[in-house]
């Protein structure tokens, strides 16, 4: 679909930044939105079309207006207490969705996450088929539940709708996860988790756009799709090899797991009681993200997209060693 018309909402954020330079590198035109001029100016610079607007406000449909594909990559990616991340992940998509379908947008790709099935508990090789939590570990990962109930429902009306469940996704010109672990390992702040032997997957964002490529051309409208960097690693040798590349050395020190689930569940318990007057340090949906096992099945991915990893955990991590010089 290299001549298509590409419509990416979140064009700044990292991930809508990565696709809007993929899919504009290999020939399409891609209108990306963005919610303010400096972002647009960045979109310009990075091969695609800016357009102003927000999905909760913004009435998008004559935006969307000539796209083939539309793309939704934003999302509000608060983990913490009482975030408005529910509302934003679950009604943006409904709005964005309903502008799609009035725009006539031929197909739609949902970026998700392995958030809406974390509960707190470890997730060790999970498939498509596992259910969502009763009890979500928190308002990002339940509004992202939300979203893929929307957009499924979305899907059995007609409208031809695939989405991606990517985990932990790192790489180059990475502007969320890597920051914070670096700014937590050079205050001091960062500890492993009970040793941080647990295993963990991630998707290498460069093998999120390819992945991207084969839902296009390959994804079952209503499927969702698992996605990482092939077989996991141990959650510390990842996070170690991420600082490593930045000239960070990883912290020595360790944290049990259970001290830090009382903590979570102290700070949401302190956040309920108070009506959201008391924040804790440590989000149930942050400790759900890092502390224990999350592994991804990709074997759906692999039968149905053909999707096979392209970018390897070393060439990625040579790729951060080298924007140290950028």
């Amino acid at each position: 679909m290299s001549d298509a018309c590409i419509f990416v909402t979140g064009a700044a954020g990292y991930v809508g930044r990565n696709l809007l330079r993929h899919l504009s590198g290999r020939g399409s035109r891609v209108t990306g939105l963005v919610r303010n001029t400096e972002a647009a100016d960045r979109v310009a610079g990075w091969g695609g079309q800016p357009v102003l607007g927000d999905i909760m406000e913004t009435d998008l449909a004559p935006l969307l207006a000539g796209s083939d594909v539309l793309i939704h990559a934003a999302a509000s990616t608060d983990h913490g207490i009482g975030s408005e991340a529910y509302r934003t992940n679950a009604e943006g998509t409904r709005r964005v969705l309903e502008a799609a379908r009035r725009a006539g947008v031929g197909r739609i790709i949902l970026v998700s996450t392995d958030s809406v099935l974390q509960s707190g508990r470890p997730l060790r090789n999970v498939d498509e088929t596992a259910p969502y939590p009763r009890r979500p570990a928190g308002a990002y990962g339940a509004g992202k539940a939300k979203a893929e109930r929307i957009a499924r429902r979305a899907a059995a009306d007609g409208q031809h709708i695939v989405i991606l469940r990517p985990r932990m996704v790192w790489g180059r010109d990475d502007t969320t996860a890597l920051p914070v672990l670096l700014a937590a390992a050079r205050s001091g702040q960062l500890a492993w988790i009970s040793g941080g032997t647990y295993l963990s997957s991630t998707l290498h964002v460069a093998n999120l756009c390819h992945a991207v490529d084969l839902a296009l051309e390959r994804g079952q409208s209503g499927e969702i799709y698992h996605l990482s960097d092939g077989p996991a690693r141990p959650f510390r040798e990842t996070v170690t090899g991420l600082l490593e590349s930045q000239g960070v050395a990883p912290p020595t020190k360790t944290v049990p797991r259970s001290v830090l689930r009382t903590v979570a569940r102290a700070g949401e318990a302190a956040y309920r009681l108070s009506g959201g007057r008391l924040r804790g340090p440590l989000s149930l949906q942050e400790f759900s993200t890092s502390a224990v096992e999350i592994t991804l099945d990709i074997g759906k991915a692999e039968r149905e997209l053909g999707y096979v990893p392209t970018m390897t955990w070393e060439r990625g991590l040579e790729e951060l060693r080298a924007m140290r010089g950028d």
